[in-house]
């Protein structure tokens, strides 16, 4: 760690790519664009039927980019794959469905060179010409009325956990904790708590935020953030510590209003309010801070997905994995292992 911090840093972008050529043009665009370029880029293709390949070439002579094809297995073994091919001692981790302003690796560079920090994380937000969807699921993913805002931009954090869409680490982090786990969901923030088990320091890069377009249909977010509530729970049967309150309340909220609906049939009035004034709430909230009330009226639909969506995953995990034991393996074939 300390030779890490007095020697020159040289950077490596790791990203795994799975069937998103478009996206990968787009991140590479924005790479190309950075008012900095002393990194160097590599492009993990994870078993994709449908490749970047070509993408990637007509790049290269643009930045120091480099490319692989693998067999699919998953994002946290396609990073550690890239972290050995790559040459810099610092490691960046992007998203492929992220695209970056033009001044963030600058920000990053300046960040780390002035306040040295075994490992980063940074935001993500919406950009401008981003979907009417797609802002409203950064909404529903990063409000406090939803996720309590917890998700890399609060700096009132215990302890700081980066997240793989938005992440760096030093070489030195990557060889005491042996990279990112088999978990197919969750593998970032079981990252995160090794590298502070391992003693390492973490940091929030509150500027160095990334633009991140998340999922474009409704479907495929439902599944995400469900998949999101199994791997909070898979994550604590591997860090039993890292289970807090607030990761309850997303299952609460969806009891709570199962339990709502089931009463208004007696008393609407009374019972629907609470609900009535959430949505209230979420609508004006949204639509006030992207000035556009057609994404305030999404934003609430969004929300509620995100909301239910993880905790029913929460819920079911908690039965599969803690009522009937059952190993993550063989309780998620279906859903990660295939």
């Amino acid at each position: 760690m300390e030779k890490t911090k007095n020697q020159h840093i040289k950077y490596s972008f790791v990203i795994p790519v799975y069937n998103r050529p478009e996206e990968v043009e787009e991140l590479l665009a924005s790479m190309v664009s950075q008012s900095v370029k002393d990194f160097e880029v590599i492009i993990i293709e994870d078993g994709s039927q449908i490749k970047c390949e070509e993408i990637c070439k007509k790049y290269q002579e643009k930045v120091d980019l480099k490319y692989f094809f693998k067999e699919n297995t998953g994002p946290g073994q396609s990073r550690n794959y890239g972290v050995e091919k790559a040459i810099g001692n610092y490691i960046i981790f992007l998203d492929s469905d992220c695209v970056l302003p033009n001044n963030y690796f600058e920000i990053v560079e300046a960040l780390i060179k002035k306040d040295f920090v075994d490992a980063f994380g940074g935001p993500d937000k919406a950009h401008k010409d981003f979907s009417l969807l797609q802002k409203a699921i950064n909404y529903s993913m990063t409000s406090f009325f939803t996720t309590g805002g917890i998700r890399g931009g609060s700096e009132k954090v215990d302890k700081f956990y980066p997240r793989s869409f938005n992440m760096g680490y030093s070489i030195d982090v990557y060889k005491k904790t042996n990279g990112f786990s088999k978990m197919r969901f969750g593998e970032d923030i079981d990252m995160s708590i090794r590298i502070l088990e391992n003693g390492f320091k973490t940091r929030l890069f509150k500027d160095a935020f990334v633009y991140h377009k998340r999922r474009t249909s409704l479907k495929q977010f439902f599944k995400q953030v469900f998949n999101s509530g199994i791997a909070r729970i898979n994550l604590y049967k591997r860090h039993p510590k890292s289970l807090k309150l607030v990761h309850f309340a997303p299952a609460g909220f969806t009891i709570g209003l199962l339990i709502l609906i089931m009463f208004s049939i007696i008393c609407p009035i009374i019972f629907l309010l609470p609900i009535l004034v959430h949505i209230a709430i979420i609508f004006i909230d949204s639509s006030f801070k992207n000035k556009n009330f057609n994404i305030g009226i999404l934003s609430v639909l969004t929300s509620y997905i995100q909301l239910l969506g993880y905790g029913l995953g929460f819920i079911g995990a908690l039965w599969k994995r803690l009522i009937l034991n059952k190993k993550e393996y063989s309780a998620y074939i279906d859903n990660f292992y295939k």
